[in-house]
């Protein structure tokens, strides 16, 4: 047993990973794909790992599906966008969902300051990007940078890997958290 998990948990998780990355490989997840396109994609991955599409699933995927990549959620906010919607999902299945998602590709998960975490859309369009995230808000803004991607590439090949993707998170205040105020409420 490896920190609580079991050989057979262990072997159905690396087998489930390995099938999502023949499925990823595979297909492509482009971002103007409908839904059943994608739907149907985290379904064969779901059940070639044991597991199925609930409501629940395709709720939280349809979610970020709407939204479009670029924009950062916690899973808070999911589930606060889901009960807006009429949608009775509870916290604890969205952080499950998510932890899945994530695993298959078809989210990314960015931490941000005191062990917070957000999730966005994983985008073949736009894979190597960077983040700017206030360790005090939470507020996370998106940027290119060419120089960052090509000293990411240079890393790779001097050290020999092979990139698959460049993405940096710079922590820094946000020009709101910089004024000085006595109650810096976002």
């Amino acid at each position: 047993m490896l920190a609580g998990i079991s050989s057979h948990q262990l072997r159905q998780s690396l087998s489930l990973a390995v099938t999502v990355e023949k499925c990823i490989a595979e297909v492509a997840l482009p971002t103007s794909s409908s839904l059943a396109r994608i739907h149907g994609q985290l379904e064969v991955g779901l059940h070639q790992g044991g597991r199925r599409l609930t409501p629940q699933r395709r709720r939280v995927l349809d979610l970020f599906e709407s939204i479009g990549s670029g924009i950062h959620l916690s899973a808070e906010e999911v589930h606060q966008q889901l009960l807006e919607a009429n949608s009775k999902v509870s916290l604890a299945t969205i952080y499950r969902t998510l932890r899945l998602l994530v695993e298959m590709g078809f989210l990314h998960e960015l931490e941000i300051s005191d062990g917070g975490h957000r999730f966005e859309l994983a985008s073949h369009d736009h894979p190597d990007h960077h983040h700017l995230v206030c360790v005090r808000c939470g507020r996370t803004e998106e940027f290119e940078s060419k120089p960052v991607l090509e000293a990411g590439r240079s890393a790779a090949e001097r050290i020999g890997f092979q990139l698959i993707e460049s993405t940096l998170n710079v922590r820094a205040l946000c020009p709101s958290c910089q004024r000085p105020s006595t109650t810096n409420v976002h």
